[in-house]
């Protein structure tokens, strides 16, 4: 049996590990794993409809909130309420990661959700600038820092909890299932704003969303808080975790079954993580690129309506869903390694024909423009909840998975509307977003070659994982001339 593990943990390892049994596996209940997804989906789908909800009413926003601060100055302080809330989520996922990694999946993904729908709706209560002043913009800035901090533990407990609930095989699959989600989420997000600024304009005028209707998206957020606390609240711990919880610390126990502090898993895991940081961040930019920055690009660069910045947005981001799944059924066959290295390759290649198809001006551009940037973004997307988990050991997962997604997205992703939006405004260069896009890009390039192929293959630190009891009889006669099984990694009684 040859060591799939990461040179870093091997000198933890035992000499001579117990032979898989296929009473070991875990044979997954579909029923019980359908419930899982959903559950956890449910939070993407929350984060992501109030990404997509500020994004497409920053330009409103900007006027409710800095009235009297000129519109370039005006538009940067409210992309920096976007940014704000990003740059929290590291804490969040430092918190509640080692959190998740002692307590469970399930209490911690309760918490977010209810820290996530109460500020959402906070906002939408809160006074303009008109009324209080300044103070709209410091209590903006606070509950974009709640919402900051709730998602810094969502995501990647939800990435955590759906891997150590899927088959090995379709790992891939199942967890792609979540950023589906959140792609609808933010579709629903930009299509509510669609929704509310044709109906509240023609109902009462042109200025009718500056005039409080701007709310109304943020208040829907109460509706939907309920009914995925409701959902979330029925679904039950993940079997990897509930086993590596039972594992107690003594002389000789790998370090690889022993949940750590946040010290020691970056002290451990840093290759890891900075491996994590850099493929994720590209796909930060570039997905942060298409959903939270174009709205304002397309508005402030190109002249488009932002009735059909919005639509555009919604249709291709619906597609995007229906193909992250197709995407990651590939990757499951094909490996993680080649998917990163085609998706980084289609950035450098696509991503200046995109936004000179944005500079025609013409809605067919439009669509064009926003596909092009989309397809890498697909192939990014689809695998790195799973990545992420598969990068960490299930004794730390959520620790491990919470420092990295949320660095990455945090520095790099969060921050990609602000940044572009000043580098814009510094050269005078419509394109210069491209450019800062390709660049994370040639840096997720250098990353995946020292990246360890770990699709198909069981979770460090838990047993394999199985669709039919038929795939485990298999896995146990096989396991000699298995590469992917690795018993010395494995929680074996």
């Amino acid at each position: 049996m040859k060591s799939n593990v990461n040179t870093n943990l091997k000198d933890e390892l035992p000499d001579s590990p117990r032979r898989l049994r296929a009473d070991d596996c875990v044979v997954v209940d579909k029923p019980r794993l359908v419930r899982s997804q959903i559950g956890a989906g449910v939070g993407n789908f929350m984060e992501w409809y109030d990404v997509g909800v500020y994004g497409y009413l920053a330009t409103t926003m900007a006027q409710v909130f800095t009235a009297g601060m000129g519109e370039t100055v005006g538009l940067l302080v409210t992309l920096f309420g976007f940014a704000v809330s990003f740059l929290v989520r590291p804490l969040g996922g430092m918190i509640l990661g080692p959190l998740g990694d002692r307590i469970g999946r399930r209490s911690v993904m309760l918490f977010t959700i209810m820290m996530m729908a109460t500020a959402t709706v906070l906002i939408g209560c809160l006074p303009g600038a008109n009324s209080i002043g300044i103070w709209a913009v410091v209590l903006l800035y606070v509950l974009r820092m709640v919402q900051g901090f709730s998602t810094g533990g969502e995501y990647a407990g939800a990435a955590t909890y759906v891997s150590e609930y899927a088959p090995d095989r379709s790992r891939g699959v199942w967890t792609s299932l979540l950023n589906s989600g959140s792609q609808l989420g933010f579709a629903a997000g930009a299509g509510v704003v669609a929704a509310t600024t044709a109906i509240s304009t023609n109902l009462w005028g042109e200025n009718a969303m500056v005039d409080g209707a701007w709310r109304i998206p943020f208040l829907f957020a109460l509706v939907l808080g309920i009914a995925s606390l409701l959902v979330r609240n029925g679904i039950t711990e993940s079997p990897s975790f509930e086993k590596a919880r039972e594992v107690k610390e003594k002389p000789g126990t790998s370090r690889i079954f022993v949940r750590h502090n946040l010290r020691n898993v970056i002290r451990y895991y840093w290759p890891q993580i900075v491996i994590g940081i850099a493929i994720i961040g590209a796909d930060g930019a570039c997905s942060y690129t298409l959903t939270s920055y174009m709205p304002t690009y397309l508005e402030t660069q190109i002249g488009m309506a932002t009735v059909h910045t919005a639509t555009a947005t919604v249709v291709i981001l619906l597609m995007q869903a229906v193909l992250l799944p197709i995407s990651a059924k590939i990757s499951d066959r094909i490996g993680r390694r080649p998917m990163y290295f085609c998706a980084a390759i289609s950035n450098l290649i696509l991503l200046i024909p995109a936004f000179v198809l944005f500079h025609t001006g013409s809605l067919w551009g439009l669509y064009a423009g926003l596909i092009l940037i989309m397809i890498p973004g697909t192939m990014y997307l689809s695998i790195n909840a799973a990545v992420q988990s598969e990068l960490f050991p299930t004794a730390s997962r959520y620790a491990g998975v919470g420092l990295t997604q949320n660095f990455a997205v945090s520095i790099i992703g969060g921050t990609v509307p602000l940044i572009s939006q000043l580098l814009v405004d510094i050269t005078g260069n419509s394109y210069v977003p491209a450019f800062y896009v390709m660049f994370f890009s040639v840096l997720a390039i250098v990353a995946t070659l020292f990246l360890r192929e770990s699709a198909g293959r069981p979770l460090i630190g838990s047993v394999p994982v199985v669709a039919t009891r038929r795939e485990a009889v298999q896995l146990e006669k096989g396991q000699d001339e298995d590469e992917s099984i690795d018993t010395s990694t494995m929680l074996l009684n």
